[in-house]
Parts: structure tokens; sequence; C-alpha cells
């Protein structure tokens, strides 16, 4: 009598009846593959795992890194907006859920694991990442370096950003909507409280931005940020867009090309986020656009399946990119 077949069964016949296709697997398809023993050669070292060992960090790959003032960064910085739910899935709308559900305390822990080991030495998350962060840290010895979404409005309260300082974030940054919210209103007097407050506790700073007029506006007050969080990717992908030629609510860099001739003017470090268009553009294509173009770091949502393969992508790209502007990190 034939044994249950499992979902795991399921999966490595799938995937093999595909690596068999003529069309080339995906990097998920590449990643499941290598996790359910087969696919190797295809997927390099596969998706990677952890064990709720100690951390060892850059045992499996190293990227190069930058200097943000006192910390030595990644080039790859991972993002944090897929282990919080915020999945930008335009009308899907059960997707953030899907998220959330998937990325249970462990599945965070392993995947914080990952990355570190694989070279990423720096996570952005938002300020209710605390708890977790901090677990990575004591359970694991993670040695992840903690880039922190300072959260403020009209009020120019700071209360959150001083909790996440006391908390243990090793920078803090003005996130972008907020950022792109008080240069709106006027109120760039209200970056520059903060910045000088989060310098006042011994932190590296800097303002971030989805619209040009953020970096714009704090060169023209000279507010003294340690570096520039400002969008970029490419318009070449077929959702970008709509009939009308305008950016959709999916384009998060409304003119790359003005973006890339500002800020090559500009000497400090720049870490350029949404560069993936939130999954819409594909790593090699995506982190070639950023790096050439200028950007120093490149902040990227990554599920702990993605994480082997797209680090060993933005360390061939950083092997061999060609730059106009200097590296300023």
């Amino acid at each position: 009598m034939t044994g249950r077949r499992t979902r795991r069964d399921f999966v490595k016949g799938s995937l093999a009846a595909a690596a068999g296709a003529s069309f080339a697997m995906s990097f998920e398809e590449q990643a499941l593959l290598a996790q359910a023993g087969q696919g190797a050669a295809e997927s390099g070292e596969g998706a990677g795992s952890a064990g709720a060992g100690g951390v060892k960090p850059n045992s499996k790959n190293t990227l190069p890194t930058g200097k943000l003032g006192k910390l030595q960064v990644s080039r790859i910085i991972l993002g944090g907006n897929l282990i919080g739910g915020w999945a930008h899935a335009r009308d899907l709308l059960y997707v953030s859920e899907l998220l959330k559900a998937y990325h249970t305390d462990e599945k965070v822990l392993e995947t914080l694991q990952i990355a570190e080991e694989h070279g990423i030495n720096c996570i952005n998350t938002h300020p209710d990442a605390s708890e977790l962060i901090q677990r990575y840290r004591k359970e694991r010895g993670g040695k992840m370096l903690w880039l922190v979404q300072g959260l403020m409005d009209e009020s120019g309260d700071l209360t959150g950003i001083k909790r996440s300082i006391d908390q243990g974030a090793d920078s803090v940054y003005i996130q972008g909507n907020a950022g792109d919210q008080l240069v709106r209103a006027g109120r760039v007097d209200l970056l520059g409280k903060a910045v000088e407050f989060i310098k006042s506790q011994g932190l590296t700073t800097g303002v971030g931005g989805h619209r040009l007029d953020v970096p714009m506006a704090v060169e023209a007050a000279k507010l003294p940020v340690d570096y520039h969080v400002k969008t970029l990717h490419s318009h070449d992908y077929w959702s970008a867009k709509g009939p009308d030629g305008k950016p959709r609510d999916n384009c998060w860099c409304d003119d790359p090309k003005a973006t890339i001739e500002y800020m090559a003017e500009i000497a400090k470090p720049w870490i350029a986020f949404k560069v993936m268009a939130a999954g819409a553009v594909p790593p090699q294509k995506a982190f070639t656009y950023a790096f050439s173009n200028g950007a120093d770091f490149a902040m990227v949502g990554m599920f702990d399946f993605q994480i082997a393969k797209d680090a060993e992508i933005a360390k061939r790209v950083l092997a061999k990119v060609k730059r106009a502007r200097p590296w300023r990190a």
C-alpha cells in the first residue's frame, strides 16, 4: 500500500518536474527545490538554513561594506516591511495577513540569522520590532545592526524616537512617509530638531523620503544628517504606469532620472530603498540599477528563502559595477 504523500513530497515532485521543463525556474522555485533536497546546482547554496544556535556572521558569504558614521554596514541592508506585514501588494488585500502568518517570531529570528550569516549585517525596521531584535541578540548572539525608522509628525514629539534609542537602536532616521509629510508641510525645522536630538545621543542619523524634494530640502537647510534615505528604481516594469502614462500607486520613485542627477552632486552616503519596486523588479536588474546610478547602500526586503541567492547576486554586481558617482561610504 502506498504511503501518504506529504506536502514536502508534493513540492519535490512539482519542482522536479519544473526543473525538466524548457523554461527557467524562478529564484523562489529554486530555493524551494533546494530545501526539498534537489537542485543544488541551479540554486548555489540554496535558501540557507539557520538553527537555534549561535550566529556565525559572514560564514556563508561576505558582502562589501561601507561606513555610515562610525558604523560599518553591508551594502545590502535587510528591509523590514515583509516581517512587519507591509506587503505593498497592490490590490491583493490578503497578502499583508499572509505575511504576518508566515513571519512567526521564530521565522523572523531565523531570517535574521540567515541574513547575517550571508554577510548582511544591518536591518531596517519599524520601532515595533524592538522585542524581536532584542530576542535575536540575546538568544542567538546576533550582531545585526538595527536601523530604526523614526516616526514623527507636525507635533514634533520625539518620544518614539527616544524610546527606540533607549531600546538599543544603532541608528535612527526619519521614516520616508514622515519626511514627505513634514517637507510638504514646510516643517523642515522639525526634521532639524529630530536630527539634532538623535546626534546628541551619539547615533548616526538621516532623513528619508519618497519625494526628491525631501533630500533637496534637507540639503538646502544644511541639516547635519549623516546620510540620506531616498527611493530609487527604474520604471521598466509592466505595472509602473497606467494607461495615461502616469505612475500608479505602486511606483515609489516617480522621477528616477532627476533623483540620480541630484544625488550625483551630494557628498553624503545614500541609502536607496524600494529598489525592487516592492518585488516588481528582479534583484539582478534592481541592484545593478541602484549601485551603477550612485546608491551607496540598497535596502532590500527579502523572505528567508530569497536571501542566499540575493546576497550572491549583490556580491557579483558589486564586484563589477561601474559608477559615475563616487562611493560616498
